[in-house]
């Protein structure tokens, strides 16, 4: 199949708000070859990734995605991690090339997955998907009744574990973070899971990480995600050294399986946290997962968003039986929630990857339309991009 054909669509809520909520907007991305067509989703400023598609070449390795990608033929998985190890190459200098590849990579597996008439887990290589058990992935509530309301929420709707990250958490006083915790615990229950996402918020900060430590314990926390950004493995290993069966958790950062690698291997962290939107597609994800299971680090997906991203983060793990965990977004604006036809729903429990070929997932046009940004960019008196006709 020629790649003669890439569009990418720019969908926003009507407002933007100053939260920790990554569904507020969306950079789709529709490929067409051979009278079929592919969707993906980046996870990343829509945007930033329209620049990078279509920017004037600055160097040699400082060209658009578009450069490198429009014409190649995609005729096997083995031409898909090619093209994204050349996309790497011609966009080095460039910072968002990782996140603007995958919403396309993504869409070139769906692609794939639907000429070759596979779902796209058994193209990466598995013959089996394994049901995962989701977890209820939510923000902190902004005061410790709300969060008490929402883990009780999230416990009536079936879910045993659940996420809360971001808003006040962490950056306040240990006193208020306990509170948080104390009221996410008690809304759970003394058999509930508990996660926490404190969202990079101590930067490299250890002694900041370390007064939660008694707080996470007393509640039972099962890990504690992002404590740091995810360049600062140190900070990691240092901190791993006091947790004493607390697990840390990250890696959604990262864009490429380097720098997941370095959080396995120099972070010390007990689950890595892949965002297929986020490190180059599902390739580079998979490739995470494999070198999880050799090391014993357990894989889990990170999306936020749609359930296109949703069936995207499942499809690298998905032949992993012993990473059996996923999350499972349960507060998307209406932009995430209605985006897509079909959705992956929870069943006796558990979440499966669709069998259909491809992602199994399509997005509603009309939604489209109803979100869709009108944008244009002009460099030298030339349009390089314009909203296109869906």
């Amino acid at each position: 199949m020629r790649i003669d054909d890439v569009q990418l669509y720019y969908l926003a809520m009507p407002e933007i708000k100053d939260i920790g909520d990554g569904s507020q907007d969306a950079l789709l991305v529709r490929v067409r070859a051979d009278n079929l067509t592919g969707w993906g989703e980046c996870e990343a400023s829509p945007l930033v990734c329209l620049a990078n598609w279509i920017c004037p070449m600055s160097h040699s390795a400082c060209k658009s995605v578009s450069h490198t990608v429009l014409g190649r033929r995609i005729d096997t998985p083995n031409d898909l991690v090619q093209l994204g190890d050349e996309v790497r190459a011609q966009g080095l200098d460039i910072a968002q090339t990782a996140h603007t590849w995958s919403g396309i990579e993504i869409a070139l597996w769906d692609l794939l997955g639907k000429k070759l008439h596979e779902p796209t887990y058994r193209l990466l290589g598995y013959e089996r998907a394994f049901p995962k058990t989701p977890y209820a992935s939510q923000l902190f509530g902004q005061t410790p009744t709300e969060t008490f309301a929402k883990a009780q929420q999230a416990r009536r709707a079936g879910y045993r574990a659940v996420k809360f990250g971001w808003s006040v958490f962490g950056r306040g006083t240990v006193a208020a973070d306990r509170d948080q915790l104390c009221a996410a615990r008690e809304g759970l229950g003394a058999d509930g899971i508990l996660l926490v996402d404190a969202g990079t918020v101590w930067g490299e900060n250890v002694a900041a990480a370390i007064e939660r430590l008694p707080a996470l314990r007393e509640c039972s926390a099962h890990w504690l995600e992002e404590p740091f950004v995810g360049e600062a493995s140190f900070a990691y290993a240092e901190l791993s050294e006091h947790c004493h069966g607390l697990e840390l958790a990250g890696g959604e950062g990262a864009t490429s399986y380097h720098a997941a690698r370095n959080l396995i291997d120099n972070g010390k962290i007990g689950f890595v946290q892949i965002d297929a939107g986020r490190i180059g597609g599902l390739a580079p994800a998979k490739r995470v997962a494999d070198y999880a299971s050799q090391r014993g680090v357990t894989y889990v997906n990170h999306t936020f968003t749609t359930h296109l991203a949703l069936s995207a983060s499942l499809a690298p793990y998905a032949g992993v039986e012993a990473a059996e965990i996923c999350e499972y977004p349960v507060e998307p604006t209406d932009l995430a929630r209605t985006l897509t036809r079909e959705t992956l729903a929870v069943v006796d429990g558990q979440v499966s990857c669709p069998e259909q070929p491809g992602l199994g997932i399509e997005p509603d046009l009309d939604v489209v339309r109803r979100y869709l940004v009108d944008t244009e960019i002009r460099v030298g008196g030339k349009t390089l991009y314009r909203t296109p006709d869906l």
